[in-house]
């Protein structure tokens, strides 16, 4: 056979499987892996024990902090925004800089599944693309929200939290982030057909509500940086500028996924390999990083929330969080 022959049957060969991965997921755990109880027992045990780790002040203060400070000097979380284009500034770089925050362990979920895909850069946009429409529609809508109306919302209060009790801003923070962690673990349950999955004939529409998912975690959102933006954009008065600042706020929390996504799914080829390989295998890492996230973002913010205000006796947690 000679070379030219030989790079067009590898190259075959490589569409081929990847094919196969997408089917995969598509047809929602048509290929579940064997053994997915163990699988699904092994996954929540993970998503529980990351939030026994977890240490809020770390990622908040350490490295959002750091960040931030970094990029637009020393006590940016604290200052006032000097006016619309200080705003949006101030949005993308407190995003980047929430990229390893509590919330933002979902996208990970979100784009795990995604670095089966291979090819060139322009096609795996695609999915991106896909993924940011959903955020970008629930970021924009809730920030327009926030800049009509927000002086009224929870999250614009500056109350501070009392033993025994929770703030509208807790209860706001523990439905949605409760919902979206039940989402993300339904969905990872259904990758490898434990449940039905309303997506199966629908890749993209469940991109896009991954993206709504991750745009929905603005809603309640504790992490101070953002609130501090939050509260620019609620006294603007402005709906515009709310959409706007909120939209740049996700884009700037996904955007390192998003190259990392890019890089391993362009030049990652024994990773997509290793995917392809047998299947059930990239249905089998859908659910895990799904189910992970799912569960830490359920257990985190509604369990170990309530035991912080002193609401339920105990919860496990590691002496430095």
């Amino acid at each position: 056979m000679s070379e030219t022959a030989s790079e067009t049957a590898s190259e075959t060969a490589s569409e081929t499987a990847s094919e196969t991965a997408r089917a995969e997921v598509r047809q929602g755990g048509a290929q579940a892996p064997r053994r997915r109880w163990l699988l699904v027992t092994v996954s929540c045990l993970a998503g529980f024990l990351l939030t026994v780790v977890w240490s809020a002040s770390f990622v908040d203060t350490t490295i959002g902090g750091t960040v931030t400070d970094t990029l637009l000097g020393e006590g940016a979380g604290e200052r006032p925004l000097a006016g619309v284009a200080a705003g949006v500034v101030f949005a993308f770089v407190s995003g980047l800089a929430g990229t390893f925050t509590a919330c933002n362990i979902a996208v990970f979920g979100a784009v795990a599944p995604m670095v089966s895909e291979g090819g060139q850069t322009r096609r795996l946009l695609a999915p991106l693309g896909w993924l940011g429409a959903g955020m970008t529609a629930v970021s924009a809508l809730y920030g327009a929200v926030v800049g009509a109306a927000g002086v009224a919302m929870p999250q614009f209060s500056t109350a501070q939290n009392v033993a025994g009790a929770l703030s509208p801003r807790s209860i706001q923070s523990m439905v949605v982030f409760g919902v979206i962690g039940l989402a993300m673990l339904y969905l990872g349950l259904a990758a490898i057909g434990l449940v039905p999955d309303p997506f199966a004939r629908a890749p993209r529409a469940r991109l896009v509500f991954l993206g709504a998912l991750i745009g929905g975690f603005l809603i309640g959102r504790p992490f101070p940086l953002f609130r501090h933006l939050f509260r620019h954009a609620a006294e603007s008065g402005n709906p515009l500028y709310g959409a706007a600042a909120f939209t740049l706020q996700s884009l700037g929390n996904v955007a390192l996924m998003a190259v990392l996504f890019l890089i391993v799914a362009r030049y990652g080829g024994g990773l997509r390999r290793w995917l392809q390989a047998r299947p059930g295998r990239v249905a089998a890492v859908t659910a895990a990083t799904l189910i992970v996230a799912g569960v830490f973002t359920f257990l985190y913010w509604d369990l170990r929330l309530l035991a912080r205000r002193e609401i339920i006796p105990w919860y496990p947690v590691a002496p430095w969080s």
